[in-house]
């Protein structure tokens, strides 16, 4: 009777463990925080379900990727991601504090930050995840902390949906995504970036997602 009394407050204790994000000063952190940025939780504009969150940091996740190791043919990294590089911390960090990810930038040290408002949702976004039995919350907290800290050690093993896109409405296109913006009409990369329609899951997490015309 003790061995199993025993047993069940160690499952109890592990039930409730606290969901933590990796330091911010680290590479695997660094990422968790702007896949968590960009993707809505439960009651944030954007929100649909668990599922449709996921989707939309993994597919962020795999524009920053796409970036670095899937430029298409007639065309130039630095005209894709606005630098040239092989390290993803350079992709989210270009252009500054308003750049390609907003918020996300390398100060005058050379360090990559984020802005306060960044930290400070998350740490609303853990208070929540960490009252009370693991909900929503927790299991999204713990699936962008995941997908970064499997990026950084082995890249990405869930497929990218736009990979083998190849038409949006007649237009020839390089299939994956590069860009993603918020989703409202008003924004758009402009350029060759076609934006991928709802038809085509183009629409995650109150981010819209654009391909390449094909050159």
């Amino acid at each position: 009777m003790k061995i199993i009394f025993v047993f069940l407050i160690c499952c109890s204790s592990l039930l409730h463990a606290e969901v933590a994000l990796k330091p911010a000063t680290s590479r695997e952190g660094y990422l968790a925080r702007l896949l968590l940025n960009e993707s809505p939780f439960p009651g944030e504009r954007g929100w649909k379900s668990e599922a449709d969150t996921k989707a939309c940091m993994l597919q962020i996740l795999h524009v920053l990727d796409s970036r670095i190791k899937h430029i298409p043919d007639g065309y130039r990294q630095s005209q894709i991601a606005a630098v040239t590089t092989t390290d993803i911390i350079d992709v989210i960090t270009t252009g500054g504090e308003h750049g390609q990810c907003d918020g996300f930038y390398r100060n005058a040290s050379g360090q990559f930050v984020a802005v306060p408002r960044v930290e400070k949702r998350l740490d609303y976004l853990k208070g929540i995840a960490n009252d009370g039995a693991p909900g929503k919350f927790a299991r999204l907290m713990a699936y962008g902390q995941g997908l970064a800290s499997a990026y950084m050690t082995g890249g990405i093993v869930e497929a990218d949906k736009f990979a083998t896109m190849s038409l949006v409405r007649n237009t020839p296109v390089t299939g994956r995504a590069y860009s993603w913006m918020t989703d409202k009409d008003i924004y758009n990369p402009g350029g060759n970036f076609i934006r991928i329609p709802d038809q085509q899951s183009g629409s995650l997490g109150g981010n819209r997602f654009f391909t390449l015309q094909k050159l």
